[in-house]
């Protein structure tokens, strides 16, 4: 049986189906559950029929208490009996009309018109939602309006349902939209007696940017639309019309009384202006001018055609009263710039041998010996003696072609910043330039890896000192040290040299890199920047440690740099073909075999190898390429450890219609000119 589990309402009539509960307690006990008959009686057992057809509970409960008395219970006496309602019955009603599922619904004899359009899905895209009929015995018993529960809450027209009644949605007689500034934009249904004030509070009332003294309506006409602009004094008389749009605007991003004051003030915003708001009394709202402040200002104004205009001030004479104050109007700026807006950053800067060269800030009575201190003082190599300042010239002569461009001082300062007779002023843009002390000299470091007895770590120990010094250094090869494996790796721009004559090479670096992007689109290499830097930078150079040891200090026996890395290997077994062959593989080394027979052995050339391109990356860093002699490739030697690399051919982009029409055309007049050439 159908149950919505609710408080059985006090005016519920019982009726065919329901169930009565009697439970009677005292001096005597007994439980009946006792089914309500098509007729509308029950059956007390022992006690006899009783109609309960339209009571209400509290009516049934009367006339079961003073049926049971006169039985010999003594109800009052002892004994008491409840009675409550057990299962209700089932009804059925019917809804009709503009619903999303017509039919006819079990429901609880408890429903109301809402659970009903519930379980029919309520309203469908026509239907009414303000005008629903239900019809009891063939008469209109209610028109329900659920926007009373939809927006107010309210449920005072959800009707109790009986058996056999009906619901009927018909379908809708005005509708309008809301857009814009509105809370809900969204479609109303509007009564015919409702006004625009109605629909406004239907979508909660305008959002907090909305302009409320107007709304703009399009409305429907005979044969177009048309628009109709109501004020906020006619909201409650303008009477909905269907098809009707309302459209809230938002207000102006634009202010009817503010002005602005910005720059060296000590309050720089926005202002109320107030009647009568003068320039000085703005000033003094904005606390006034800071020490900075230059002396003029600029008020820049909206003229009434919206162009603007440009008025300027003196400061100091507006605020002591000595200029006629300025009234201000709607909008206006006021500017007043610092002295530091007017001129160049004033700036110092200092480089060479301190611990933090830069740039720095400039100040009056500055010296040589502060602006040291603010770079973090001299480094351990740094001479003190022999200083430079460079400043600008401002009064050289243009006509000569040998004018001073810059006036150079030699400073000598004490190694601890103490002041040592006169002070040298530094003047803004002045250029300090500290160098290092003669004959000092850093430490500068290169290692040796590999097959040699002491590998590791060694220091420089003289300005010549060669490759063949490092290797006797290092108690020279173990016996399985391959020398013609030997390579040589010297580092750019990335590790930083201390030795004082070393230059900088970042720009030569790049140069390099240049040069690299260049090759690469000859011949369609594709390298992005990060590995073109390390191919830069980490430079393999190719050496020859055999005629090294042979003959030391020879042009081959390189003098070494710091950062250098000599890696001697061991005897290498193998050699790797890769690139554009069938099968890229590691092949042991043959004494004797050649290139072809290594590229035999990995499947031979790809479809796509440019042979004449391929080269041999030896074991030392060396790099060697094929030659053509006449119509044949000379390919270079393979050596243990060697890396055979053949390059990829650039894929070909076949000639268009046009451009294929182009070419026929350009050689069918070359052949003309040629006929007509051979004619003469």
């Amino acid at each position: 049986a159908a149950n919505l589990n609710i408080a059985t309402p006090v005016n519920y009539q019982i009726g065919s189906g329901d169930q009565i509960k009697i439970n009677v307690y005292g001096n005597s006990s007994v439980n009946w559950d006792l089914p309500v008959s098509p007729e509308g009686t029950i059956n007390i057992p022992g006690v006899g029929i009783l109609n309960l057809r339209g009571r209400t509970i509290e009516q049934a409960t009367k006339l079961i208490k003073d049926k049971l008395a006169t039985n010999n219970y003594a109800i009052g006496r002892g004994t008491n009996a409840e009675v409550t309602l057990g299962n209700i019955r089932t009804i059925r009603v019917t809804v009709t009309g503009e619903v999303v599922k017509p039919g006819t619904y079990p429901l609880p004899s408890l429903a109301t018109v809402y659970n009903a359009l519930e379980a029919a899905g309520g309203p469908s895209e026509n239907g009414s939602f303000r005008e629903i009929k239900v019809v009891r015995n063939n008469r209109i018993l209610a028109t329900v309006d659920i926007y009373d529960f939809l927006i107010r809450g309210f449920d005072i027209n959800d009707i109790r349902l009986q058996d056999q009644d009906r619901i009927v949605i018909p379908v809708y007689k005005n509708r309008v939209e809301f857009a814009g500034e509105i809370k809900r934009p969204m479609i109303f249904e509007a009564l015919p007696d409702e006004t625009l004030q109605d629909v406004i509070n239907f979508a909660g009332g305008f959002t907090s940017r909305a302009n409320s003294s107007m709304i703009r309506i399009y409305q429907n006409a005979s044969t177009q639309r048309r628009q109709v602009d109501v004020s906020e004094a006619n909201f409650n008389s303008y009477k909905a019309k269907s098809g009707d749009k309302y459209f809230v605007s938002p207000i102006l991003e634009r202010f009817e009384n503010r002005v602005t004051i910005e720059g060296a003030v000590f309050r720089p915003d926005q202002y109320e202006l107030t009647p009568g708001l003068t320039l000085k009394q703005l000033i003094e709202k904005a606390s006034g001018p800071k020490e900075d402040a230059f002396s003029r200002g600029i008020i820049t104004r909206l003229k009434a055609d919206n162009t603007i205009e440009s008025q300027s001030f003196d400061i100091q004479r507006i605020l002591a009263g000595t200029d006629p104050d300025i009234l201000l109007q709607r909008e206006d700026k006021i500017k007043i710039t610092s002295i530091f807006d007017t001129r160049d950053a004033y700036k110092v800067n200092i480089t060479g041998e301190v611990r933090q060269p830069g740039e720095f800030d400039y100040a009056e009575n500055m010296t040589p010996e502060d602006l040291v201190l603010l770079s973090g003082g001299f480094k351990e190599g740094a001479s003190p003696k022999r200083i430079l300042v460079s400043r600008r010239v401002k009064n050289s002569d243009v006509t000569s072609a040998s004018a001073v461009t810059a006036q150079v001082y030699q400073v000598d300062l004490d190694k601890d910043l103490k002041f040592n007779g006169t002070k040298f002023i530094l003047q803004p843009f002045d250029i300090v330039s500290v160098y290092n002390a003669v004959g000092y000299e850093e430490q500068r470091q290169v290692r040796i890896e590999g097959e040699v007895l002491s590998p590791g770590n060694y220091t420089i120990l003289r300005k010549d000192e060669r490759i063949s010094d490092l290797v006797n250094r290092a108690g020279g090869l173990t016996a399985l040290a391959y020398s013609q494996g030997a390579s040589l790796k010297r580092p750019g721009a990335k590790a930083k040299s201390s030795a004082k004559n070393t230059m900088d090479k970042a720009t030569d670096d790049q140069e390099r890199i240049a040069r690299l992007q260049r090759l690469q689109f000859s011949v369609k290499d594709t390298l992005n920047l990060s590995e073109q830097k390390e191919v830069i930078q980490n430079i393999n150079v190719g050496i020859n440690l055999d005629k090294i040891l042979l003959k030391p200090g020879s042009n081959f026996d390189l003098v070494l740099e710091e950062g250098d890395t000599l890696r001697i290997p061991k005897q290498f077994q193998t050699v790797k073909v890769s690139g554009e062959v069938s099968s890229p593989i590691k092949i042991i080394y043959t004494q004797g075999k050649g290139f072809k027979q290594y590229i035999s052995e990995a499947g031979g050339f790809s479809d796509k190898s440019l042979k004449r391109r391929s080269y041999v990356l030896y074991a030392n860093g060396a790099v060697k390429g094929t030659n053509k002699i006449f119509f044949f490739n000379d390919y270079p030697r393979v050596k243990p450890g060697a890396e055979i690399f053949v390059p990829k051919k650039e894929d070909k982009k076949k000639l268009s219609a046009t451009e294929i029409v182009g070419m026929s055309t350009g050689l069918a007049s070359l052949a003309v000119i040629i006929l007509n050439l051979l004619k003469l």
